[in-house]
């Protein structure tokens, strides 16, 4: 497994080996041991799904604590750009966002530690996303950040009239109006 550090700490581009030949391909898209040792050391409680169409934009969502969540994203079907926003309070990258391309061919993940806001764009006709989080869902924890904040300067890469939100993700705050995130003790 090839892992690349980007610009913000802890957020990590993991790139798995692909055995490929004539029948298709096999690779480990997790694995406890190997993940511990390229510094993801999380008990992922919880796998989610979601198909989407092309231009559908999901985000940004967090869960405030104690109920913040890790999560380990990829795509398995088509691309989307992934969107992992820093929202960790003191933190010299607070504000600044890592904007990743993940696709069911290039079978990249992206690990986002607690602390960050997530959000993604589907490039592809549809995309098949798939994500495990280290808490459970709470309903009455769940936060956004609006997708669009000139503050966040995020490049979807999807022209704005062919974008496709649920009305709940129209209506997050600024991201001058969130209350930090903040370890729980």
């Amino acid at each position: 497994m090839n892992i690349l550090k980007t610009d913000i700490d802890g957020v990590l581009i993991l790139e798995p080996r692909v055995f490929g030949d004539s029948r298709g391909y096999f690779f480990e898209s997790w694995s406890k041991t190997r993940y511990h040792e390229a510094g993801i050391d999380c008990d992922f409680v919880q796998d989610n799904e979601s198909c989407s169409s092309y231009g559908v934009l999901r985000g940004l969502h967090y869960q405030a604590a104690p109920y913040t969540q890790a999560k380990l994203v990829r795509v398995i079907q088509g691309a989307v750009l992934d969107v992992a926003v820093d929202i960790r309070e003191g933190s010299p990258t607070y504000g600044k966002h890592v904007a990743v391309e993940l696709s069911g061919e290039n079978k990249r993940q992206l690990f986002i530690p607690r602390g960050f806001a997530h959000g993604f764009a589907v490039l592809s006709q549809t995309a098949i996303f798939a994500y495990k989080c280290d808490n459970f869902y709470q309903p009455s924890a769940e936060r956004g950040i609006r997708f669009d904040d000139p503050q966040l300067a995020i490049n979807w890469q999807v022209r704005p009239d062919h974008w496709n939100l649920s009305e709940k993700d129209t209506r997050h705050p600024a991201f001058r109006d969130i209350q930090p995130w903040r370890p729980t003790p």
